[in-house]
């Protein structure tokens, strides 16, 4: 069985050895590059990679595009903050081979201000199923927090051991995708048929905090707890900020000429 792993990437030249070198054991590997301006691309292409240049309009529609350049009978996703480790490479290169489902999500340990994340629903927690048969999964078009599409009339299976996950380098990071994110998820929000407001932006940001920080024990992880449950209430209020700003088109006041014997 052949296998191919993809990975997204823009600007993540210093990322994006180490992810590339987490899977220089499959038979393939597909960068789509977003046109990063750093050298990923250059990067990518000297490990041996393949790097498919495509226009970002969305998580989605980029995923989509990343595995129709795949040949492999298997296709594993990895981001660029993400590494595989020996055993994952191990168990998937052992179920392949006779793998009873076809799609498979994989675990994942975080690595946030100098320790290993346990709590905050980080450890361990999935995104998209990131192990599947060619042809048995696809992804929604929502332009952020993308879905997935199975094609198998079969159920979600889970593989046993987990990759790393280093989701920011530092605070800057942080705050860099609560405001990507919160930009993108605009529509996510237009689409389900919310209003936003200042109140609702507090009031749905609180409670981001209290579920990451309290209900998912985020207290236990220190002051990275905090940072964390305090990164979703960010993300979580400035998106129903910007959603006030397209619904209500706020616009300055015009200023007619004023001329000094007006």
């Amino acid at each position: 069985m052949k296998i191919s792993a993809y990975i997204i990437a823009y600007n993540e030249a210093e990322k994006i050895r180490d992810c590339i070198n987490s899977v220089l054991w499959a038979d393939e590997i597909i960068v789509a590059d977003s046109h990063s301006t750093d050298g990923t691309s250059e990067i990518a292409e000297e490990l041996g990679a393949k790097v498919v240049h495509i226009k970002f309009d969305g998580y989605g529609k980029l995923r989509n595009q990343a595995i129709s350049h795949c040949t492999g009978d298997w296709i594993f996703s990895l981001d660029s903050d993400e590494r595989c480790t020996i055993k994952v490479r191990d168990e998937i290169l052992a179920l392949i081979e006779n793998a009873p489902l076809d799609i498979y999500k994989v675990p994942r340990k975080n690595y946030f201000m100098g320790k290993w994340i346990k709590h905050s629903g980080w450890y361990p927690n999935f995104r998209q199923p990131q192990l599947f048969r060619n042809g048995k999964m696809t992804y929604d078009l929502k332009p952020v927090h993308e879905g997935y599409v199975s094609h198998s009339n079969k159920e979600i299976g889970v593989i046993k051991n987990i990759i790393w996950q280093f989701p920011f380098k530092n605070t800057e990071e942080v705050i860099h995708k609560a405001n990507r994110y919160s930009t993108l998820g605009v529509a996510k929000l237009q689409d389900r048929g919310k209003t936003g407001g200042v109140f609702k932006a507090f009031v749905h940001g609180f409670w981001s905090f209290v579920k990451h920080y309290i209900f998912k024990l985020g207290f236990l992880d220190g002051g990275a707890g905090f940072v964390i449950a305090f990164g979703n209430f960010e993300g979580t209020f400035y998106r129903y900020i910007k959603l006030a700003e397209v619904q209500a088109n706020w616009k300055a006041p015009s200023v007619n000429p004023i001329l000094r014997d007006g």
